[in-house]
């Protein structure tokens, strides 16, 4: 709860997270509380918590004006919850994948982007840009289990590059060994030739004319 004494508190209001909206992920559901406190204003942002699939928002009953406007941007977040793109640590939570799987499956199109986003770290000038995704497509994902798929396609990727740079190797051994052998015969031929002499003076007689 806010930090505020439990006897000050009259105003409270409790909204709950659908299955939908967060699919099951409890980082899902943290992400969609910090979406709502990054709309609300500085003064109201701790006024709401998370508890289990509850958000509560709960001020002083003299704070009544201000209640009543976050409880206007709240519900305005609640409604659009299950459209709210999904953001990188939340699918892999929800998809129990890991970071480099994450950007392995997006980078060869089979986790398809939703477009990007760019936020600035909390205190910091520095902004960072990430890649986001539709819920519908996650929802989808989940239910018919791709990710195991999609290891087991890694898995054989990468055993046939494994093959494939060993003949690769094996190749290019060979390839040497014949490049040495052919040298090698080319050096014993020049040695086995016999030294001719009085060749000129034998061309001179015009013997072989």
């Amino acid at each position: 709860m806010p930090k505020i004494a439990k006897t000050d508190i009259e105003l409270l209001k409790t909204w709950t997270l659908s299955p939908t909206a967060t699919l099951g992920s409890s980082v899902r559901a943290k992400g969609i509380l910090q979406e709502i406190q990054a709309r609300l204003p500085a003064t109201s942002k701790k006024s709401v918590v998370l508890e289990g699939s509850d958000l509560i928002l709960a001020m002083p009953a003299g704070e009544k004006a201000t209640f009543s406007a976050a409880v206007a941007i709240i519900s305005r977040t609640m409604a659009e919850a299950e459209t709210l793109p999904v953001i990188p640590r939340e699918i892999e939570d929800i998809l129990t994948i890991k970071t480099s799987e994450r950007h392995r499956w997006l980078e060869d199109g089979r986790l398809p982007s939703a477009g990007t986003r760019t936020v600035r770290l909390n205190g910091r000038a520095r902004r960072i840009t990430f890649h986001v995704f539709d819920l519908k497509v996650v929802e989808d994902l989940l239910d018919r289990g791709v990710v195991d798929e999609w290891r087991e396609e890694d898995i054989e990727a990468k055993a046939e590059k494994r093959r494939r740079a060993a003949y690769q190797a094996k190749l290019t051994r060979s390839l040497k060994k014949a490049k040495k052998a052919s040298k090698k015969s080319a050096r014993e031929l020049d040695e086995a030739i016999p030294e001719l002499r009085g060749w000129e003076e034998f061309d001179v007689d015009g013997l072989l004319r």
